[in-house]
Protein backbone atom coordinates (compact mmCIF):
# COMPACT_ATOMS: atom_id res chain seq x y z
CA UNK A 1 0.00 0.00 0.00
CA UNK A 2 1.19 3.65 -1.09
CA UNK A 3 -0.62 5.75 0.65
CA UNK A 4 2.17 8.81 0.62
CA UNK A 5 2.69 8.16 -3.21
CA UNK A 6 -0.09 9.84 -4.93
CA UNK A 7 -0.58 9.65 -8.89
CA UNK A 8 -1.74 13.32 -10.18
CA UNK A 9 -2.89 13.75 -13.89
CA UNK A 10 -4.73 16.81 -15.33
CA UNK A 11 -7.84 15.28 -17.23
CA UNK A 12 -7.19 15.75 -20.74
CA UNK A 13 -10.67 15.21 -22.59
CA UNK A 14 -8.47 15.53 -25.74
CA UNK A 15 -6.74 12.38 -24.75
CA UNK A 16 -10.46 10.57 -23.27
CA UNK A 17 -11.76 11.35 -27.25
CA UNK A 18 -9.12 9.56 -28.98
CA UNK A 19 -8.69 6.58 -26.50
CA UNK A 20 -12.04 5.64 -27.41
CA UNK A 21 -10.79 5.26 -30.93
CA UNK A 22 -13.29 7.43 -32.20
CA UNK A 23 -10.79 7.80 -35.40
CA UNK A 24 -9.19 4.89 -35.72
CA UNK A 25 -9.75 3.56 -38.90
CA UNK A 26 -8.94 7.66 -40.04
CA UNK A 27 -5.45 7.27 -38.23
CA UNK A 28 -4.77 3.70 -39.64
CA UNK A 29 -3.00 3.48 -35.74
CA UNK A 30 0.07 5.68 -36.56
CA UNK A 31 -1.15 8.08 -33.53
CA UNK A 32 -0.79 7.00 -30.04
CA UNK A 33 -3.01 9.05 -27.63
CA UNK A 34 -2.81 6.83 -24.75
CA UNK A 35 -0.98 7.21 -21.33
CA UNK A 36 1.23 4.34 -20.41
CA UNK A 37 0.41 1.77 -17.81
CA UNK A 38 3.02 2.21 -15.02
CA UNK A 39 3.36 0.01 -12.12
CA UNK A 40 4.31 1.10 -8.62
CA UNK A 41 6.05 -0.96 -6.03
CA UNK A 42 7.39 -0.19 -2.39
CA UNK A 43 9.46 -2.61 -0.38
CA UNK A 44 11.64 -1.31 3.03
CA UNK A 45 14.53 0.70 1.45
CA UNK A 46 12.56 2.11 -2.07
CA UNK A 47 9.65 2.78 -4.32
CA UNK A 48 9.87 1.94 -8.04
CA UNK A 49 7.83 2.87 -10.85
CA UNK A 50 7.82 1.37 -14.09
CA UNK A 51 6.52 2.45 -17.15
CA UNK A 52 5.58 0.57 -20.15
CA UNK A 53 5.94 2.00 -23.09
CA UNK A 54 7.01 0.17 -26.33
CA UNK A 55 8.15 2.05 -29.15
CA UNK A 56 9.83 4.79 -27.10
CA UNK A 57 13.68 5.08 -26.68
CA UNK A 58 15.45 6.48 -23.81
CA UNK A 59 16.22 9.41 -25.30
CA UNK A 60 12.35 10.07 -26.17
CA UNK A 61 11.47 10.18 -22.03
CA UNK A 62 11.89 13.28 -20.04
CA UNK A 63 12.15 13.06 -15.83
CA UNK A 64 11.76 16.24 -13.63
CA UNK A 65 11.54 16.31 -9.95
CA UNK A 66 10.15 19.97 -8.72
CA UNK A 67 8.95 19.94 -4.95
CA UNK A 68 8.45 16.67 -4.55
CA UNK A 69 6.71 16.12 -8.06
CA UNK A 70 8.33 13.80 -10.35
CA UNK A 71 6.82 14.17 -13.78
CA UNK A 72 7.66 11.49 -16.78
CA UNK A 73 6.57 13.32 -20.29
CA UNK A 74 7.61 11.95 -23.69
CA UNK A 75 6.81 13.74 -26.88
CA UNK A 76 7.53 12.23 -30.29
CA UNK A 77 7.21 13.14 -33.77
CA UNK A 78 6.19 10.13 -36.35
CA UNK A 79 6.46 10.83 -40.06
CA UNK A 80 5.68 8.97 -43.05
CA UNK A 81 5.63 9.42 -46.55
CA UNK A 82 4.04 6.63 -49.27
CA UNK A 83 4.37 7.41 -52.98
CA UNK A 84 1.82 4.90 -55.00
CA UNK A 85 1.83 6.24 -58.75
CA UNK A 86 1.44 9.65 -59.50
CA UNK A 87 0.49 10.33 -55.53
CA UNK A 88 2.07 10.91 -52.88
CA UNK A 89 1.01 11.17 -49.04
CA UNK A 90 2.53 12.32 -46.03
CA UNK A 91 1.05 11.50 -42.66
CA UNK A 92 2.68 13.44 -39.63
CA UNK A 93 1.38 12.28 -36.53
CA UNK A 94 2.86 13.22 -32.88
CA UNK A 95 2.15 11.46 -29.44
CA UNK A 96 3.18 12.40 -26.30
CA UNK A 97 1.92 12.15 -22.24
CA UNK A 98 3.05 13.23 -19.08
CA UNK A 99 2.37 11.12 -15.20
CA UNK A 100 3.04 13.15 -12.47
CA UNK A 101 3.48 11.72 -9.19
CA UNK A 102 3.91 13.32 -5.72
CA UNK A 103 6.06 11.90 -3.72
CA UNK A 104 6.51 11.12 0.27
CA UNK A 105 8.93 13.58 2.42
CA UNK A 106 10.70 10.33 3.01
CA UNK A 107 12.44 9.65 -0.20
CA UNK A 108 16.24 10.79 -1.06
CA UNK A 109 15.60 13.01 -3.89
CA UNK A 110 19.45 13.34 -4.96
CA UNK A 111 19.36 9.69 -5.10
CA UNK A 112 16.43 9.18 -7.89
CA UNK A 113 17.84 6.92 -10.63
CA UNK A 114 16.00 5.84 -14.00
CA UNK A 115 17.08 3.23 -16.70
CA UNK A 116 15.06 1.56 -19.99
CA UNK A 117 15.22 -1.73 -21.27
CA UNK A 118 12.93 -3.24 -23.85
CA UNK A 119 10.10 -0.49 -23.90
CA UNK A 120 10.03 -0.27 -19.97
CA UNK A 121 11.43 2.81 -18.23
CA UNK A 122 12.55 1.64 -14.52
CA UNK A 123 12.63 4.59 -11.86
CA UNK A 124 14.49 3.75 -8.81
CA UNK A 125 13.05 6.14 -5.74
CA UNK A 126 15.31 5.62 -2.48
CA UNK A 127 14.03 6.26 1.02
CA UNK A 128 15.99 8.06 3.49
CA UNK A 129 17.81 6.28 5.84
CA UNK A 130 15.65 7.10 8.95
CA UNK A 131 12.39 6.38 6.67
CA UNK A 132 13.86 2.78 6.04
CA UNK A 133 11.20 -0.05 7.49
CA UNK A 134 13.76 -1.70 10.11
CA UNK A 135 13.25 -5.27 10.73
CA UNK A 136 11.00 -6.45 14.11
CA UNK A 137 13.00 -7.69 17.09
CA UNK A 138 12.31 -8.54 20.58
CA UNK A 139 12.77 -6.24 23.25
CA UNK A 140 13.69 -7.84 27.00
CA UNK A 141 12.06 -6.80 29.83
CA UNK A 142 13.89 -5.59 32.88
Amino acid sequence: MLPMLRFTRPALLANDFFRNNFLGDVLDGDASFNTPAVNIAENGDSYSIEVAAPGLAKNDFKINLDHNVLTISSSKENKKEEKEGKYTRQEFSYSSFSRSFTLPESVDAEKISASHKDGILYISIPKREEAKVKPAREIAIA
